[in-house]
């Protein structure tokens, strides 16, 4: 199996029982070795008392991708600690796309790096993840 076909068997396995990321309207657009894509239409739903995109809902949309590019390799792995900074608000009508890709993998600890951006390609968000492997798989090899 190619890194790619790994990485893509392991996002069909996660997608099959994420129940939030559908429910808030996020989409999977694509996978790699480390790499994940995530979108997401802004609607009047996602939107807080400014009319803006709500933060909570951009952190989740990097978020997302960052949690799909770090079980890519089929490896069962989980969030440690990220930290977000919004860089210009998300507009009703947006669509979010959050890139996500490995900066570090050393051992179980890896570190990545999502961009959040509108469909102009103006930077929304620049969110840093870190993650840390546990026991499991997503699928069996």
């Amino acid at each position: 199996m190619t890194p790619k076909e790994r990485a893509g068997k392991s996002a069909e396995a996660m997608w099959k029982n994420d129940n939030s990321s559908p429910w808030i309207g996020i989409c999977l657009e694509e996978v790699d070795e480390g790499r994940a894509t995530m979108s997401l239409q802004v609607e009047k739903h996602h939107t807080n008392g400014h009319g803006i995109c709500h933060g909570g809902i951009i952190f989740t949309l990097a978020d997302t991708a960052f949690a799909f590019a770090c079980n890519s390799r089929n490896q069962s792995t989980v969030a440690q600690h990220n930290t977000i900074s919004f860089v210009s608000p998300g507009a009703l009508g947006d669509t979010l796309t959050a890139r996500a890709k490995e900066v570090s993998l050393t051992g179980k600890n890896g570190i990545y790096d999502a961009t959040v951006t509108n469909q102009h390609g103006r930077v929304i968000a620049e969110f840093r993840g870190s993650s840390r492997a546990i026991r499991g798989q997503l699928f069996e090899e």
